[in-house]
Protein backbone atom coordinates (compact mmCIF):
# COMPACT_ATOMS: atom_id res chain seq x y z
CA UNK A 1 0.00 0.00 0.00
CA UNK A 2 3.30 2.72 -0.32
CA UNK A 3 2.59 5.34 -2.05
CA UNK A 4 5.30 8.34 -3.21
CA UNK A 5 3.76 10.52 -0.16
CA UNK A 6 5.52 7.78 2.42
CA UNK A 7 8.92 9.30 1.55
CA UNK A 8 7.96 12.67 3.03
CA UNK A 9 7.70 12.79 7.13
CA UNK A 10 3.97 13.85 7.37
CA UNK A 11 2.82 10.60 8.63
CA UNK A 12 -0.39 10.88 11.34
CA UNK A 13 -0.76 7.02 12.14
CA UNK A 14 1.67 4.30 12.17
CA UNK A 15 -0.27 3.21 8.54
CA UNK A 16 0.75 4.16 4.76
CA UNK A 17 -0.45 7.65 3.91
CA UNK A 18 -2.43 5.47 1.47
CA UNK A 19 -4.31 3.83 4.26
CA UNK A 20 -8.03 5.50 5.28
CA UNK A 21 -8.03 7.08 8.49
CA UNK A 22 -11.19 5.49 8.73
CA UNK A 23 -13.09 2.43 7.65
CA UNK A 24 -16.46 4.02 6.72
CA UNK A 25 -17.30 3.42 3.29
CA UNK A 26 -18.33 6.71 2.96
CA UNK A 27 -14.50 7.91 3.44
CA UNK A 28 -13.55 10.46 0.77
CA UNK A 29 -10.96 13.02 -0.29
CA UNK A 30 -12.07 15.78 -2.95
CA UNK A 31 -10.94 18.72 -5.09
CA UNK A 32 -13.26 20.88 -6.33
CA UNK A 33 -13.21 24.12 -7.86
CA UNK A 34 -15.37 26.85 -9.51
CA UNK A 35 -14.43 29.89 -11.96
CA UNK A 36 -16.74 32.48 -13.26
CA UNK A 37 -15.78 35.87 -15.48
CA UNK A 38 -16.29 38.74 -13.49
CA UNK A 39 -19.29 39.76 -15.74
CA UNK A 40 -21.43 36.89 -15.32
CA UNK A 41 -21.34 35.47 -18.85
CA UNK A 42 -19.76 31.96 -18.22
CA UNK A 43 -19.19 29.84 -15.17
CA UNK A 44 -17.62 26.01 -15.04
CA UNK A 45 -17.05 23.94 -12.52
CA UNK A 46 -14.44 21.01 -11.76
CA UNK A 47 -14.97 18.11 -9.26
CA UNK A 48 -12.86 15.03 -8.37
CA UNK A 49 -13.19 12.80 -5.41
CA UNK A 50 -11.20 9.60 -4.39
CA UNK A 51 -13.48 6.95 -2.16
CA UNK A 52 -10.40 4.72 -0.40
CA UNK A 53 -12.71 2.13 0.55
CA UNK A 54 -14.91 1.97 -2.29
CA UNK A 55 -12.43 1.87 -4.43
CA UNK A 56 -13.35 4.47 -6.85
CA UNK A 57 -11.78 7.37 -8.51
CA UNK A 58 -14.26 10.11 -9.88
CA UNK A 59 -14.10 13.18 -11.73
CA UNK A 60 -16.17 16.00 -13.68
CA UNK A 61 -16.11 18.98 -15.85
CA UNK A 62 -19.28 21.30 -16.27
CA UNK A 63 -20.03 24.59 -18.34
CA UNK A 64 -22.84 27.26 -18.11
CA UNK A 65 -22.81 29.35 -20.96
CA UNK A 66 -25.58 30.64 -23.30
CA UNK A 67 -28.40 29.37 -21.93
CA UNK A 68 -27.45 25.49 -21.62
CA UNK A 69 -25.57 23.50 -19.45
CA UNK A 70 -22.43 20.65 -20.96
CA UNK A 71 -20.75 18.29 -18.60
CA UNK A 72 -18.71 15.86 -18.91
CA UNK A 73 -18.17 12.84 -16.34
CA UNK A 74 -15.26 10.37 -15.67
CA UNK A 75 -15.34 7.39 -13.33
CA UNK A 76 -12.36 4.55 -13.12
CA UNK A 77 -11.06 1.95 -10.32
CA UNK A 78 -9.28 4.06 -7.52
CA UNK A 79 -5.21 3.91 -8.73
CA UNK A 80 -2.92 2.65 -6.05
CA UNK A 81 -1.27 6.26 -6.01
CA UNK A 82 -3.18 8.70 -4.60
CA UNK A 83 -1.45 11.39 -6.25
CA UNK A 84 -2.46 10.14 -9.65
CA UNK A 85 -6.08 11.79 -10.54
CA UNK A 86 -6.67 11.17 -13.47
CA UNK A 87 -9.27 9.44 -15.32
CA UNK A 88 -9.03 8.77 -19.03
CA UNK A 89 -8.91 12.46 -20.80
CA UNK A 90 -9.23 14.10 -17.36
CA UNK A 91 -6.55 14.99 -14.98
CA UNK A 92 -5.84 17.34 -12.43
CA UNK A 93 -2.20 18.67 -11.34
CA UNK A 94 -0.49 20.03 -8.44
CA UNK A 95 2.13 22.44 -9.90
CA UNK A 96 3.14 24.27 -6.73
CA UNK A 97 0.75 23.39 -3.49
CA UNK A 98 -1.63 26.26 -2.55
CA UNK A 99 -0.22 28.14 -5.34
CA UNK A 100 -0.72 26.40 -8.74
CA UNK A 101 -3.44 23.71 -9.82
CA UNK A 102 -3.69 22.58 -13.67
CA UNK A 103 -6.79 21.20 -15.17
CA UNK A 104 -6.37 19.44 -18.05
CA UNK A 105 -9.32 17.74 -20.00
CA UNK A 106 -7.72 16.50 -23.37
CA UNK A 107 -10.08 16.33 -26.42
CA UNK A 108 -12.54 12.81 -26.25
CA UNK A 109 -15.86 11.55 -27.47
CA UNK A 110 -17.73 14.27 -25.69
CA UNK A 111 -16.54 17.18 -27.69
CA UNK A 112 -16.04 18.57 -24.38
CA UNK A 113 -12.04 19.72 -23.39
CA UNK A 114 -10.38 22.68 -21.57
CA UNK A 115 -6.64 23.10 -20.10
CA UNK A 116 -7.23 25.88 -17.43
CA UNK A 117 -4.78 27.11 -14.80
CA UNK A 118 -5.84 28.36 -11.10
CA UNK A 119 -3.17 30.88 -9.75
CA UNK A 120 -3.68 31.36 -6.11
CA UNK A 121 -4.47 35.17 -5.00
CA UNK A 122 -4.62 34.44 -1.19
CA UNK A 123 -3.52 32.08 1.14
CA UNK A 124 -5.81 29.21 2.57
CA UNK A 125 -8.61 28.91 4.69
CA UNK A 126 -9.37 26.12 7.09
CA UNK A 127 -13.25 26.14 7.73
CA UNK A 128 -14.63 24.79 10.94
CA UNK A 129 -14.42 21.12 11.38
CA UNK A 130 -17.97 20.04 9.98
CA UNK A 131 -19.52 17.42 12.53
CA UNK A 132 -23.02 16.19 11.98
CA UNK A 133 -25.01 13.27 14.01
CA UNK A 134 -28.41 11.50 12.68
CA UNK A 135 -29.51 9.80 16.21
CA UNK A 136 -26.41 7.96 17.44
CA UNK A 137 -24.91 7.51 13.58
CA UNK A 138 -22.02 10.33 12.31
CA UNK A 139 -23.04 10.93 8.90
CA UNK A 140 -20.58 13.86 8.27
CA UNK A 141 -17.02 14.81 9.82
CA UNK A 142 -15.49 16.92 7.21
CA UNK A 143 -12.42 19.34 7.37
CA UNK A 144 -12.76 22.07 4.16
CA UNK A 145 -10.17 24.60 3.48
CA UNK A 146 -11.17 27.11 0.49
CA UNK A 147 -8.63 29.42 -1.39
CA UNK A 148 -9.42 32.66 -3.88
CA UNK A 149 -7.40 32.61 -7.16
CA UNK A 150 -7.57 33.70 -11.49
CA UNK A 151 -7.94 31.18 -14.36
CA UNK A 152 -5.99 31.33 -17.22
CA UNK A 153 -6.72 29.13 -20.22
CA UNK A 154 -9.69 27.95 -22.89
CA UNK A 155 -12.69 25.46 -22.94
CA UNK A 156 -14.16 24.20 -25.86
CA UNK A 157 -17.68 22.94 -25.79
CA UNK A 158 -20.64 22.45 -28.76
CA UNK A 159 -18.02 23.48 -31.08
CA UNK A 160 -17.20 26.47 -29.58
CA UNK A 161 -13.94 28.17 -27.64
CA UNK A 162 -14.34 30.37 -24.56
CA UNK A 163 -11.19 32.21 -23.75
CA UNK A 164 -10.63 31.91 -20.02
CA UNK A 165 -8.54 35.44 -19.12
CA UNK A 166 -6.53 35.92 -15.75
CA UNK A 167 -7.84 39.61 -15.93
CA UNK A 168 -11.51 38.92 -15.75
CA UNK A 169 -11.77 35.23 -14.55
CA UNK A 170 -11.90 34.87 -10.86
CA UNK A 171 -13.03 31.81 -8.98
CA UNK A 172 -12.49 29.60 -5.38
CA UNK A 173 -10.47 26.21 -4.78
CA UNK A 174 -11.86 23.89 -2.04
CA UNK A 175 -10.55 20.96 -0.68
CA UNK A 176 -12.04 18.74 1.87
CA UNK A 177 -12.05 15.16 3.17
CA UNK A 178 -13.18 12.74 6.12
CA UNK A 179 -16.57 11.17 5.78
CA UNK A 180 -20.00 12.21 4.55
CA UNK A 181 -22.70 10.42 2.40
CA UNK A 182 -21.71 9.20 -0.56
CA UNK A 183 -22.91 6.63 -3.28
CA UNK A 184 -25.19 4.14 -3.62
CA UNK A 185 -27.89 4.50 -0.15
CA UNK A 186 -27.00 1.88 2.59
CA UNK A 187 -28.48 -1.07 2.67
CA UNK A 188 -30.19 -2.97 6.05
CA UNK A 189 -30.81 0.61 7.87
CA UNK A 190 -34.54 1.00 9.29
CA UNK A 191 -36.57 3.53 7.47
CA UNK A 192 -35.27 6.77 8.97
CA UNK A 193 -37.12 9.86 9.59
CA UNK A 194 -37.98 12.31 6.90
CA UNK A 195 -36.43 15.02 8.97
CA UNK A 196 -33.79 13.52 8.16
CA UNK A 197 -33.00 14.84 5.36
CA UNK A 198 -33.45 18.31 6.39
CA UNK A 199 -30.86 20.28 5.39
CA UNK A 200 -30.12 24.06 4.62
CA UNK A 201 -26.40 25.50 3.43
CA UNK A 202 -25.36 28.65 1.90
CA UNK A 203 -22.11 29.91 1.13
CA UNK A 204 -20.69 33.02 -0.54
CA UNK A 205 -17.22 33.50 -1.34
CA UNK A 206 -16.20 36.86 -3.02
CA UNK A 207 -13.50 38.51 -4.84
CA UNK A 208 -12.92 42.17 -4.52
CA UNK A 209 -10.48 44.42 -5.90
CA UNK A 210 -8.81 44.73 -2.15
CA UNK A 211 -9.43 42.13 -0.45
CA UNK A 212 -11.42 38.48 -0.59
CA UNK A 213 -14.38 37.69 1.81
CA UNK A 214 -15.69 34.29 3.15
CA UNK A 215 -19.17 33.58 3.93
CA UNK A 216 -20.86 29.97 5.22
CA UNK A 217 -23.51 28.16 7.41
CA UNK A 218 -25.43 24.99 7.91
CA UNK A 219 -28.75 25.51 9.73
CA UNK A 220 -31.26 23.23 11.19
CA UNK A 221 -34.62 23.49 10.58
CA UNK A 222 -35.56 25.63 13.28
CA UNK A 223 -32.74 28.14 11.74
CA UNK A 224 -30.08 27.56 14.66
CA UNK A 225 -26.86 27.57 13.08
CA UNK A 226 -24.38 24.47 13.49
CA UNK A 227 -21.57 25.42 11.77
CA UNK A 228 -20.41 29.00 10.39
CA UNK A 229 -17.70 30.51 8.89
CA UNK A 230 -16.79 33.75 8.44
CA UNK A 231 -13.51 35.68 7.16
CA UNK A 232 -11.67 38.40 5.62
CA UNK A 233 -8.77 37.59 3.78
CA UNK A 234 -6.14 40.05 2.35
CA UNK A 235 -5.16 39.33 -1.55
CA UNK A 236 -2.16 39.76 -3.34
CA UNK A 237 -0.87 40.27 -6.97
CA UNK A 238 2.33 37.98 -6.87
CA UNK A 239 2.00 34.47 -5.66
CA UNK A 240 5.52 35.39 -4.36
CA UNK A 241 3.92 37.45 -2.01
CA UNK A 242 1.31 35.00 -0.57
CA UNK A 243 2.90 34.60 3.52
CA UNK A 244 2.45 30.78 2.99
CA UNK A 245 -0.13 28.16 3.65
CA UNK A 246 -2.47 30.39 5.81
CA UNK A 247 -1.84 34.48 6.10
CA UNK A 248 -1.67 35.69 9.49
CA UNK A 249 -3.26 38.65 8.17
CA UNK A 250 -6.57 36.66 8.05
CA UNK A 251 -9.45 38.23 10.04
CA UNK A 252 -11.74 35.39 11.35
CA UNK A 253 -15.21 36.92 11.92
CA UNK A 254 -16.87 36.40 15.15
CA UNK A 255 -20.36 35.54 13.11
CA UNK A 256 -22.22 35.96 9.82
CA UNK A 257 -25.73 35.90 9.00
CA UNK A 258 -28.32 36.40 5.89
CA UNK A 259 -31.23 37.19 4.71
CA UNK A 260 -32.17 35.62 1.65
CA UNK A 261 -34.94 36.76 -0.93
CA UNK A 262 -36.61 33.49 -3.10
CA UNK A 263 -37.63 33.10 -6.31
CA UNK A 264 -41.72 32.56 -5.80
CA UNK A 265 -42.04 28.80 -7.26
CA UNK A 266 -38.94 28.08 -6.48
CA UNK A 267 -36.14 27.06 -3.57
CA UNK A 268 -33.79 29.58 -5.66
CA UNK A 269 -32.22 33.03 -4.49
CA UNK A 270 -33.71 36.22 -6.22
CA UNK A 271 -31.55 38.11 -4.06
CA UNK A 272 -29.64 37.86 -0.62
CA UNK A 273 -28.02 39.91 1.60
CA UNK A 274 -25.60 38.39 3.91
CA UNK A 275 -23.85 39.59 6.92
CA UNK A 276 -20.32 39.71 8.26
CA UNK A 277 -20.13 40.46 12.03
CA UNK A 278 -16.00 41.65 13.45
CA UNK A 279 -15.15 41.49 16.72
CA UNK A 280 -15.13 44.83 17.16
CA UNK A 281 -19.39 45.09 16.98
CA UNK A 282 -18.95 46.34 13.40
CA UNK A 283 -20.99 44.54 11.18
CA UNK A 284 -20.81 44.87 7.07
CA UNK A 285 -23.78 44.05 5.11
CA UNK A 286 -23.56 42.81 1.32
CA UNK A 287 -25.96 42.77 -1.06
CA UNK A 288 -25.55 40.02 -3.75
CA UNK A 289 -27.96 39.75 -6.88
CA UNK A 290 -27.91 36.89 -9.13
CA UNK A 291 -26.32 36.92 -12.74
CA UNK A 292 -26.05 33.41 -13.61
CA UNK A 293 -27.36 29.68 -12.32
CA UNK A 294 -25.17 26.43 -12.53
CA UNK A 295 -26.58 23.41 -11.35
CA UNK A 296 -24.38 21.44 -9.75
CA UNK A 297 -25.42 17.90 -10.55
CA UNK A 298 -22.90 19.15 -13.88
CA UNK A 299 -19.62 17.86 -11.25
CA UNK A 300 -22.10 15.29 -9.73
CA UNK A 301 -23.93 16.49 -7.04
CA UNK A 302 -27.75 14.60 -7.10
CA UNK A 303 -27.00 13.38 -11.11
CA UNK A 304 -29.35 10.96 -10.79
CA UNK A 305 -26.37 8.54 -13.02
CA UNK A 306 -22.91 10.41 -12.59
CA UNK A 307 -23.73 11.10 -8.53
CA UNK A 308 -20.53 11.10 -6.85
CA UNK A 309 -18.92 7.71 -5.41
CA UNK A 310 -21.12 5.06 -7.89
CA UNK A 311 -19.36 2.34 -9.65
CA UNK A 312 -19.65 2.37 -13.51
CA UNK A 313 -16.99 -0.31 -13.98
CA UNK A 314 -12.98 -0.09 -14.85
CA UNK A 315 -12.81 2.84 -16.38
CA UNK A 316 -15.88 5.03 -17.68
CA UNK A 317 -16.44 8.32 -19.54
CA UNK A 318 -20.02 9.89 -20.15
CA UNK A 319 -21.67 13.43 -20.40
CA UNK A 320 -25.04 15.58 -20.40
CA UNK A 321 -26.44 18.74 -21.45
CA UNK A 322 -29.64 20.28 -20.79
CA UNK A 323 -30.84 23.92 -21.80
CA UNK A 324 -31.24 26.15 -18.75
CA UNK A 325 -34.57 27.60 -18.97
CA UNK A 326 -36.25 23.81 -19.62
CA UNK A 327 -35.21 22.91 -16.31
CA UNK A 328 -37.64 21.61 -13.69
CA UNK A 329 -36.81 24.56 -10.72
CA UNK A 330 -38.56 22.18 -7.95
CA UNK A 331 -36.94 18.58 -9.17
CA UNK A 332 -34.96 17.15 -6.69
CA UNK A 333 -31.46 16.99 -8.42
CA UNK A 334 -31.82 20.90 -9.66
CA UNK A 335 -31.76 22.04 -5.78
CA UNK A 336 -28.37 22.19 -5.21
CA UNK A 337 -26.90 25.26 -6.83
CA UNK A 338 -24.37 28.10 -7.39
CA UNK A 339 -25.59 31.49 -8.59
CA UNK A 340 -22.69 34.15 -10.06
CA UNK A 341 -23.65 36.89 -8.04
CA UNK A 342 -22.50 40.84 -8.39
CA UNK A 343 -21.54 41.85 -4.70
CA UNK A 344 -22.07 45.05 -3.10
CA UNK A 345 -20.82 46.46 0.44
CA UNK A 346 -21.62 50.73 0.51
CA UNK A 347 -19.60 51.79 -2.66
CA UNK A 348 -17.43 48.97 -3.27
CA UNK A 349 -18.87 46.12 -6.07
CA UNK A 350 -17.30 42.75 -6.20
CA UNK A 351 -17.96 39.18 -8.14
CA UNK A 352 -18.30 35.95 -6.51
CA UNK A 353 -20.94 32.88 -5.93
CA UNK A 354 -24.02 31.92 -3.86
CA UNK A 355 -24.16 28.34 -3.26
CA UNK A 356 -27.60 27.44 -1.76
CA UNK A 357 -28.94 23.76 -0.91
CA UNK A 358 -32.27 23.60 1.22
CA UNK A 359 -34.32 20.47 1.56
CA UNK A 360 -36.63 20.12 4.10
CA UNK A 361 -38.63 22.63 6.98
CA UNK A 362 -36.93 26.04 7.48
CA UNK A 363 -38.52 28.24 9.85
CA UNK A 364 -37.13 31.45 8.96
CA UNK A 365 -38.33 31.05 5.17
CA UNK A 366 -41.63 29.53 5.56
CA UNK A 367 -40.31 26.27 4.03
CA UNK A 368 -43.00 23.52 5.83
CA UNK A 369 -41.80 20.01 4.30
CA UNK A 370 -38.99 18.33 2.28
CA UNK A 371 -39.58 20.59 -1.22
CA UNK A 372 -42.36 23.16 -0.53
CA UNK A 373 -41.65 26.26 -3.29
CA UNK A 374 -41.43 29.76 -1.94
CA UNK A 375 -44.76 31.73 -1.85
Amino acid sequence: MLSSFDDYPIHQTAAPIAAPMSGDRNAYDRYWFNGYQDDGEFYFGIGAARYPNLGILDGAFSVVHNGEQHCFFGSRRAPKEPTDVSIGPYRIEVIEPMRQIRFVLDENETGISADLLFTARTACIEEGRQTKFVGPRLIMDVTRFAQFGRWQGEIHCDGKTINVNADRVLGTKDRSWGVRPIGAPDQGLAPQDPSSMQIFFAWAPLHWEDRCTHFGVFENARGNKWHEDGAIVPVYSDLNDIPGAEDPGTEVLAGVDHHITYVPGTRRAGHARIELHRDNGETEEIELEPLLCFRMKGIGYMHPTWGHGLWHGEYAIGSDSWKTADLNEMGFENQHIQQVVRARSGDKVGIGVLEQICFGPHTRYGFESILDPAK
